[in-house]
């Protein structure tokens, strides 16, 4: 429920990519009236084939990962997913785009998604639960959890548990932030970094470095931080990013230490699996 609605806090597709995405579905022969102007939202079941998902076939055509471009591609049970199909996705996710080469012809065809993922924490799903005990053994686990690979995790930037609502918050009728509310921040920090020249998903490596501008403290400090953690190279990169932009959305110039720790702190399954 959460990931679809995260379309809603988007903002609205500009006309050059409401074209893009109805191009999308027209060769894949789906309806383009009901969703024109609309954000993609594709949520494929876990028994979805490689082709299915990034696309292919004898006459290639766009996949689950082309039709949630400018949208958002949820996979429910991630570990579920064969790993072969995970593992196809790791160029897309970095590129942007698919290119699928066959003998007589080559296709390429546009993903640049937000990836939205969920599992549980264990086999039976119970594991930190404090109303159930977890049945499984630290080895079913360990298994469980290490069908993700490392350079797979390297690419989802927000890796957070997200507890089990107690009945008295499921029955509230307390009315939270809606959903304009939120899309009105994440309009103006985008607007804060057009005006920076691309968004920060777009920005290269020494962009990234000159945006983020970190004090002399802070960059020894993170560099402190990642040894301890043993993050990857690209880790680094994509703290940097989540770090500005929680800067943007705070409306400052520049990432902080404060904004270092908490992206650091949404790399909760990295850390733990690297850990493990």
């Amino acid at each position: 429920m959460l990931a679809s609605r995260l379309p809603g806090i988007l903002p609205e597709l500009t006309e050059e990519e409401a074209l893009e995405v109805a191009a999308i579905r027209s060769v894949c022969g789906l309806p383009l009236a009901e969703q024109w102007g609309r954000r993609p939202f594709r949520s494929p079941h876990h028994t979805a084939s490689a082709v299915a998902l990034v696309g292919g076939g004898s006459w290639p055509r766009p996949g689950e990962i082309s039709l949630a471009h400018h949208g958002v591609l949820f996979l429910d049970e991630l570990p579920e997913f064969s790993r072969h199909v995970l593992e196809v996705m790791r160029e897309p996710m970095e590129s942007g785009r698919i290119h699928i080469a066959r003998a007589n012809h080559e296709r390429r065809f546009p993903a640049r998604f937000q990836l939205v993922a969920a599992m549980n924490p264990c086999p039976c799903g119970h594991l930190g639960d404090p109303r159930q005990a977890c049945q499984c053994t630290a080895a079913q686990i360990q298994r469980y959890q290490s069908r993700l690979s490392g350079p797979l995790l390297d690419r989802i930037d927000l890796q957070i548990e997200v507890p089990a609502l107690p009945p008295e918050q499921l029955t509230s009728r307390e009315v939270g932030e809606s959903s304009a509310e939120v899309r009105a921040r994440v309009v103006a920090a985008r607007e804060r970094q057009y005006a920076r020249g691309a968004l920060n998903a777009h920005l290269g490596g020494r962009e990234l470095e000159a945006a983020c501008a970190l004090s002399t403290a802070d960059r020894a400090w993170l560099a402190g931080v990642l040894e301890r953690l043993r993050l990857s190279a690209r880790a680094y990169h994509r703290v940097l990013r989540v770090a500005l932009t929680l800067a943007d959305l705070a409306e400052k110039p520049h990432p902080e230490r404060g904004e270092l720790m908490e992206a650091i702190g949404y790399r909760q399954l990295d850390r733990q699996l690297r850990q493990g």
